[in-house]
């Protein structure tokens, strides 16, 4: 059962505590991965593809023949609601776009920014107990959008080979090349370059710990997009929430992890108690009710707390990776939401919606890190470069001003690039 509090009886940062995420127990066995592939290259890679994807792989690279092959099994309505999600994503994202400036003072210097794409990006789409084409097209096409010249995914392959639908939405978003790696081998590879596979600027994408462990251990060698952790779903209702929609939307992704959250809170009892039964009765309809039942029973929460105020105030502690506002007048608490990777608003809009369709990215900080961190987006593809022309009577005006900051730091040399410009030949 999943577990029920009021916050008249227990304070609040006790329901909410959270364990932080331990990765001591992955990291020296990623490390070993990584400095193995850094120095043995793809015979490495051939190995760790054996050893944990039971794969005897012929080459790391996906043919075009290979990805042609795969589009006669996977059938044009699918094909069709792909190119439709994709269509959605690319609306939303362009608006994400952004231009660079530049400016002139009356003196004649001349300041600006320039906006450029990140040269070569890898995407790393997991390939566990499902697989995830939504993945492909969330991190493809905000990439193709920025203008990455040089798109490389990755997605373990199993001794079945990779999923056809996985490779079919790669097409359709606009792929460069596609790797048959995963884990934290695929990570090191991609950071560090081998006889077979790129070395990138950056690497995003969802993945298990040891994915993350990697990340973690390059970052710095190349950029990354987050640390992700389990899926969350904080819903936030009122009395007027249908019991059955709310435990639905929590099982939704419950049934992603053993270690996904989700929680309820509401200024309902009644809503409570009946979520907490259907969520019950709903359990047992899931092919993945394995699943989905430790997530809730181990993580899940439903929290009764006095008022709508109180419930949105428990919900910026949260500061959940989805959050549902499945409230009568969601838009008046809108502006209220503090800490949140996305907001699904109305009876509705199940998080569903934005996972697929809606066109909003899906890859959306964890762990609480919605407090300081934003979805991933067309800004994650780019680096801005700014740049500085001063005219001799632009320097002339500043150089009294410029000496005397750097001397204030003891940093005499500083102080001399400038006068000694205006020193007598």
């Amino acid at each position: 059962m999943i577990k029920l509090y009021n916050v008249a009886d227990i304070p609040v940062d006790e329901i909410l505590a959270r364990a932080a995420a331990d990765y001591s127990a992955y990291e020296t066995g990623v490390k070993e991965i990584i400095e193995n592939v850094r120095k043995c290259g793809d015979k490495a890679l051939y190995e760790y593809a054996e050893k944990f994807d039971k794969a005897k792989l012929k080459s790391l690279k996906v043919t075009e023949d290979e990805i042609e092959e795969v589009f006669s099994k996977v059938s044009a309505e699918f094909i069709g609601i792909l190119e439709r999600a994709k269509t959605n994503i690319e609306a939303y994202h362009t608006r994400q776009i952004r231009q660079g400036f530049k400016y002139e003072t009356e003196n004649g210097a001349v300041l600006g920014q320039k906006i450029m794409p990140v040269e070569k990006v890898c995407v790393y789409v997991p390939g566990g107990t499902a697989s995830y084409p939504s993945t492909v097209l969330m991190n493809i096409v905000p990439a193709k959008l920025a203008g990455v010249s040089k798109i490389y995914m990755t997605t373990p392959c199993k001794e079945e080979g990779i999923p056809a639908n996985i490779l079919v939405a790669a097409k359709i978003a606009g792929v460069s090349e596609i790797y048959k790696l995963g884990g934290a081998q695929a990570v090191a590879a991609f950071a560090y370059g081998t006889e077979s596979v790129p070395k990138v600027d950056k690497i995003v994408g969802p993945g298990n710990i040891y994915v993350a462990t990697a990340k973690r251990q390059v970052f710095g060698e190349v950029s990354i997009d987050m640390i992700a952790g389990p899926s969350e779903i904080l819903v936030v209702a009122d009395k007027g929430a249908k019991a059955k929609n709310v435990a639905a939307d929590m099982l939704s992704q419950a049934e992603h992890d053993r270690l996904a959250t989700a929680i309820l809170v509401t200024d309902s009892e009644k809503l409570a108690l009946d979520v907490s039964a259907e969520i019950e009765r709903q359990l047992k309809l899931l092919p993945r009710e394995e699943i989905a039942r430790a997530s809730i029973e181990n993580n899940g929460k439903i929290i009764v707390a006095d008022n709508l105020e109180s419930v949105i105030d428990i919900a910026n502690k949260i500061a959940p990776e989805h959050l549902e506002l499945a409230v009568e007048t969601p838009f008046d608490y809108l502006e209220k939401i503090k800490n949140a990777g996305s907001v699904f608003l109305g009876y509705n809009t199940p998080e569903a919606v934005g996972d697929y369709y809606a066109g909003a990215n899906h890859t959306l900080p964890t762990s609480g890190t919605a407090r300081f961190s934003s979805a991933l987006s067309v800004d994650d593809f780019i680096k801005k470069t700014q740049y500085i022309y001063y005219s001799d009577k632009a320097l002339a005006e500043a150089k009294n001003d410029i000496t005397a900051f750097a001397e204030s730091e003891g940093l005499s040399a500083h102080a001399r690039s400038v006068s000694i410009r205006f020193e007598e030949k």
